[in-house]
């Protein structure tokens, strides 16, 4: 369940979380035509600090761009009330949720001059896929869904309805025992998780697959320029199921799964069944520059 805060930005304006509502017959809740984001902040010696908050309101304007929704605000204006949202929570971690949909207004497909929304959430939200497993890894299904093909939807854009696909992946995986879903293609290359971008290791190589099978995670960009500047070297290409069973590691990356290692594919163990040095290596440095800890990296956080 959710943890409650005090305030909902929504327009504009902040209200009480209890009284953050919309009519019943608001566009994007039928149709599932909006655009969000997942953030996080993270605690730090110099306090609250949002991990990539430029790249993600950019994503978000892209989203809202390849879905032709034109948001009220500028995105240094989501950047300040993204900011001020955390403060007026006084967060010293959270999650944070952007979300513009397409408000009340006409019914049926075409939303004609529907008005345009915008709300920001915060609230407190650990390990997305659990402490145990950040620290020794989680079983991972292969689902029997399959992503999205690129003309079937946007797949560039963070699209709210898209979603579906991925609820029934994970409700399916978790319901035959598994903590997550990996998810394929139409042409049964892996593709990703539900909501995470997924990399093996092989003979010292981080793979993960081209922006063309996935949604461009943000973590995932991260972790590419992370693992250059380690010199530890990246492909970036398709690979199938099999591959992944004989793995020397595996691990999730997200804005809620962060660096999370798989130890266990469709019953079969990856590597020695343990998260693997390559994977603690990239993980241990990303929990470093999200707290602040990696001078390198000041850039990639917004402090609140």
């Amino acid at each position: 369940m959710l943890s409650e805060t005090k305030k909902i930005w929504m327009d504009g304006t902040f209200v009480d979380w209890a009284d953050a509502n919309i009519h019943i017959l608001t566009h994007t809740l039928h149709y599932g035509t909006g655009a969000f984001e997942g953030i996080r902040c993270y605690k730090t010696k110099k306090g609250p600090a949002i991990f990539r908050l430029r790249e993600h309101v950019d994503r978000l304007f892209d989203s809202c761009h390849i879905l032709k929704m034109k948001p009220p605000f500028s995105a240094k204006e989501m950047e300040k009330a993204i900011i001020e949202t955390v403060r007026v929570n006084s967060m010293e971690e959270c999650y944070i949720r952007p979300l513009v949909y397409i408000g009340y207004g006409a019914m049926g497909l075409f939303p004609k001059g529907n008005p345009i929304k915008v709300a920001i959430a915060v609230w407190p939200w650990g390990a997305y896929l659990g402490e145990e497993g950040i620290r020794n890894g989680i079983r991972v299904k292969v689902s029997s869904f399959t992503r999205l093909h690129i003309n079937v939807t946007m797949t560039k854009s963070k699209t709210c309805g898209d979603y579906v696909n991925s609820t029934l992946a994970k409700s399916e995986a978790v319901a035959c025992g598994y903590d997550e879903a990996l998810i394929l293609d139409t042409s049964g290359f892996v593709s990703e998780g539900t909501g995470q971008n997924v990399f093996i290791v092989r003979d010292g190589m981080l793979i993960t697959p081209p922006l063309p099978a996935v949604l461009e995670g943000i973590t995932r960009r991260s972790i590419i320029e992370m693992a250059a500047k380690e010199k530890i070297r990246v492909s970036e290409r398709n690979f199938t199921r099999d591959e992944v069973y004989i793995a020397d590691e595996a691990f999730f990356t997200g804005t809620a799964a962060e660096v999370t290692p798989i130890r266990e594919v469709d019953n079969r163990a990856v590597g020695d069944g343990k998260p693997g040095p390559v994977t603690r290596k990239l993980q241990n440095l990303f929990f470093r520059i999200v707290k602040g800890e990696a001078a390198a990296y000041k850039s990639w956080l917004a402090h609140v």
